[in-house]
């Protein structure tokens, strides 16, 4: 009867140290702060304002260039990485960039800029949680004007360098640069977008994630994506193109705010080793016989 009682009070210590660990690990830990910020929420948020923004400013800018090509559907395509047949869908869903400006109305373009700002106060208020800081003040709203323009001349500057060579080299080359473009990009948004109150060391493992959870999500659209957008086109027409492109949207903002979380919790990590490691050298220059080294003789 001991050796029964012995035996199940081994195994609840066993399941509790087993449920500790589980529940301290940084899975677990990343979990809680991303329902904490409400991590979907954000990111379904994130891709209704993107949708409402940067698809008609890509539109704009895609008339106005006049060595746009085939315009915005070009640029969204080769952002989704998907494959020539799923962008031919992507193509008729939009009409040409020639007839973008004339049909412009100046309603549309204050609603377009309305939009933008909106778009990018939610972009801070996201990076805000993220770093539980306190909402930025009214006049910081400049600081939206120019990462939406930033934002819009990187997207430019993104599709616009395709890779001219099929070699493995020229791929790994192109992919490793717009992985660091990428990088550089989100870790000059979050410290412009939360107006300075975040150290540059602390954001750039944010940037980081954010740049390979990008590289990710490309990846997974090149494999899922590309055939929804086919099968899609078929079920649904040209409103289950709009599914799939608002769906991968959702993605991107679920990775531009989880990826700044993600480098927040290592920042918190690596700060703790730093914290422990003063500690115990601390302990270990400190007398044995416990006696304090700031007592003077008398």
């Amino acid at each position: 009867m001991t050796r029964k009682r012995f035996g199940a009070t081994e195994h609840r210590h066993r399941f509790r140290s087993l449920y500790r660990s589980i529940a301290a690990s940084a899975a677990v830990l990343a979990w809680n702060r991303g329902r904490e910020m409400e991590l979907m929420h954000r990111a379904m948020s994130f891709a209704a304002l993107g949708f409402l923004t940067l698809v008609p400013l890509l539109i704009l800018v895609a008339a106005a260039d006049p060595a746009s090509g085939q315009g915005f559907a070009r640029w969204l395509g080769q952002g989704l990485g998907v494959s020539s047949s799923a962008q031919a869908e992507i193509q008729q869903l939009f009409g040409r960039p020639g007839q973008a400006l004339q049909r412009t109305t100046a309603f549309g373009l204050a609603a377009l800029a309305v939009f933008g700002l909106t778009f990018g106060s939610a972009v801070q208020t996201g990076y805000e949680r993220v770093w539980e800081l306190p909402t930025a003040r009214w006049h910081t709203m400049w600081r939206h004007v120019l990462w939406l323009a930033v934002l819009v001349f990187f997207l430019l500057l993104f599709v616009n360098t395709p890779v001219t060579s099929e070699s493995v080299v020229a791929i790994v080359f192109a992919t490793f640069g717009d992985l660091i473009g990428t990088c550089l990009f989100f870790w000059w948004s979050q410290r412009v977008l939360l107006a300075g109150r975040v150290r540059w060391p602390a954001l750039l493992p944010g940037a980081i994630a954010t740049a390979l959870g990008l590289l990710g999500l490309r990846v997974f659209s090149r494999v899922v994506f590309s055939p929804l957008i086919a099968a899609n086109a078929v079920t649904y027409g040209p409103f289950g193109t709009v599914l799939v492109i608002q769906s991968w949207l959702v993605g991107v903002g679920f990775v531009v705010y989880g990826g700044a979380l993600v480098g927040r919790l290592f920042h918190e990590h690596r700060m703790h080793r730093r914290i422990q490691r003063c500690i115990d050298a601390y302990d270990e220059t400190d007398p044995p016989d416990g006696t304090d080294r700031t007592d003077g003789p008398g």
